[in-house]
């Protein structure tokens, strides 16, 4: 038998790479990043962080001691261009320069992005000062996104919630109830509705929101795959998810 050795011949340049640091009980942000970039040049990865539950602020700071040993088994040794960490009341408890820190010690030349400073950067983006806020946790947790939001300057007309405790029953809302909600909402003078969790399923329907609603919707997996896009250049001709897609 003969063998031979065959040298390998290796890619000069790879596509951007984003890397997502998921929930570990998140049903949906997974999908919806699919969704909007499955057409496009970018290698997507993939890892799962331990939730708590309850979600309270003292169990998603806990969640969030685990970010640098997530983030360094996603491509192991290897360069990521954007880490990306899906958990915006995980974000605002443990505070986004702590997120930022634990991510860039395992990768150290990442740009990274959450959901709750991606939501920020959007609405500035879109000169929109006064939100209806909603939200599906439970009345201490959605009272803390409220007071983040208005600490970075924005007036909240009004709010709702679902009171949901576990993050994995935020996953089984029902998509179809979740729009007939929210389409009911009275904006009260808001600029924009603001609905947050990368676990609920408002992407697909915030197309439909904004004509029923007449407004700019925007959502904690909207802003965060829009920021992401915007990080690597490759934000263009987004359409089917939201007024957000069109501002590059």
């Amino acid at each position: 038998m003969n063998s031979t050795k065959i040298e390998p011949k290796y890619i000069n340049k790879s596509n951007p790479r984003v890397g997502l640091i998921a929930l570990a009980s998140d049903f949906m942000i997974e999908k919806d990043f699919i969704n909007v970039i499955k057409d496009r040049d970018i290698d997507f990865f993939v890892n799962r962080i331990e939730c708590y539950n309850p979600l309270t602020k003292e169990n998603l700071i806990k969640m969030s001691n685990k970010v640098t040993e997530v983030t360094k088994d996603i491509l192991p040794d290897q360069d990521i261009d954007c880490v990306v960490y899906g958990c915006t009341s995980g974000t605002i408890a443990a505070g986004y320069n702590s997120i930022e820190q634990k991510v860039k010690a395992a990768k150290p030349m990442a740009d990274v992005t959450t959901p709750s400073s991606a939501a920020i950067k959007a609405l500035k983006k879109l000169n929109i000062k006064k939100i209806y806020v909603f939200t599906p946790y439970s009345k201490k947790l959605n009272d803390e996104v409220l007071e983040y939001f208005e600490k970075e300057g924005f007036e909240i007309t009004s709010n709702s919630y679902f009171d949901i405790e576990a993050d994995y029953d935020i996953g089984k809302v029902d998509q179809n109830y979740l729009y007939d909600v929210l389409s009911e909402i009275d904006l009260n003078g808001a600029e924009a509705l603001f609905v947050s969790c990368t676990a609920l399923p408002v992407l697909p329907i915030i197309d439909k929101l904004e004509k029923k609603l007449n407004t700019t919707v925007l959502s904690s997996n909207q802003a965060l795959i829009w920021d992401t896009l915007v990080k690597i250049n490759k934000n263009n001709s987004v359409k089917g998810f939201g007024k957000l897609f069109q501002e590059n």
